[in-house]
């Protein structure tokens, strides 16, 4: 007779009864953990299996429903967005808005000042500037409408602009006291002594100042009576004196305008 057993059914024979003898084995083992009243390796083993097992469903379900809730509150998280970037503009011109209105503030204050001292004075803005810078000429947003006409002075609360040279109905033309062709009465209040402002183009000089004056620098310079100005009004004070060769009649002194003409926006007209 020819046996049906192979060897490959040994080997799974073999296999069969070796995991029947282990189990029971393993069943001893934990019989006698559990009469002894300890937890056997083999329970610890299955729970730890066992927990790492539930923290990786969990994980993963939770990671599923977080991507379920982001996907949910996109369209709410654009808007909030979007309207957080519209206030955030919003906020941003109010604040160049206040800028804007606190950097007119001292000129609006000067003028003020301005107006309190020369009650029939026009306000007046400035509105253009000579391109070239060849003259120092400014553009006034008033003319003859509002009863400026040439030759009427323009001063600031701190002191004399310069003189009307050119009128239309709604604008005029300023020739500051700077422009080289500028020529004003001029008397150092110290002293009274008798002199001519002439601009230098960035400040102005004082000429034909008697030789006798004895100039101090620091000295106040204010307009003499003439055809734009009454006596009185700031024009600067001395910040250099000229010697003069002995013999001379007169000397020469410059002055710092009291008027700072860079930053120069709001003016005050004085009708005649």
């Amino acid at each position: 007779m020819v046996s049906i057993f192979t060897y490959r059914d040994e080997r799974k024979l073999l296999a069969v009864v070796g995991v029947v003898i282990v189990a029971a084995v393993l069943a001893l083992l934990q019989l006698d953990f559990v009469r002894a009243g300890r937890t056997s390796p083999l329970t610890v083993t299955v729970a730890t299996i066992t927990t790492y097992a539930q923290l990786a469903v969990t994980s993963v379900v939770g990671g599923v429903r977080f991507g379920w809730s982001a996907v949910a509150s996109a369209p709410g998280l654009a808007a909030a967005n979007g309207r957080l970037a519209r206030e955030n503009a919003e906020l941003e011109a109010q604040n160049q808005t206040l800028t804007e209105a606190l950097s007119r503030v001292p000129a609006e204050r000067d003028q003020a000042l301005a107006q309190a001292h020369y009650p029939d004075g026009v306000a007046a803005t400035i509105v253009g500037y000579d391109p070239e810078g060849t003259q120092r000429i400014v553009t006034i947003d008033k003319g003859s409408r509002d009863r400026i006409a040439v030759d009427d002075g323009v001063v600031t609360a701190r002191g004399v602009v310069g003189r009307i040279v050119e009128v239309a109905p709604i604008s005029a033309k300023v020739l500051l006291i700077t422009d080289v062709t500028s020529r004003l009465p001029a008397i150092v209040q110290r002293g009274r002594w008798w002199s001519i402002a002439v601009g230098t183009q960035t400040r102005v000089k004082l000429q034909y100042v008697s030789q006798d004056a004895r100039l101090h620098l620091g000295d106040r310079v204010v307009t003499g009576e003439g055809r734009s100005f009454h006596a009185g009004y700031p024009i600067g004070t001395v910040t250099s004196i000229y010697p003069e060769p002995d013999g001379a009649l007169d000397q020469t002194a410059v002055i710092t305008p009291a008027v700072e003409f860079g930053s120069l926006s709001r003016v005050l007209v004085l009708p005649k």
